[in-house]
């Protein structure tokens, strides 16, 4: 059986097994989680350049940041995990 990807914005995916957590970014407590990992080299940043949106965690301890906001991304995991229609619209 071929894993499930799910798609956390710009062409980027993520095993969704191995998925624990998706979290809002904005709290200290979430600042503080993004800086131990950096600091622990367990951080992805799957944002491009823009926003970070949410912080996604994952069983091996990764902490993987995404453009793609926290709710719109748990609702990926209902669905068939691409959610190409929900990609912001960068193109300013």
């Amino acid at each position: 059986m071929d894993p499930k990807l799910l798609n956390i914005g710009f062409g980027n995916s993520v095993v969704s097994e191995r998925v624990v957590a998706i979290l809002t970014s904005t709290s200290s407590p979430m600042k503080r989680l993004r800086e131990e990992a950096r600091d622990g080299k367990r951080l992805i940043d799957a944002t491009q350049g823009r926003k970070t949106r949410s912080i996604i965690l994952t069983d091996s301890n990764h902490v993987i940041l995404s453009p793609i906001l926290a709710e719109t991304i748990a609702q990926r995991f209902g669905s068939d995990g691409t959610g190409k229609e929900d990609e912001p619209n960068h193109s300013k």
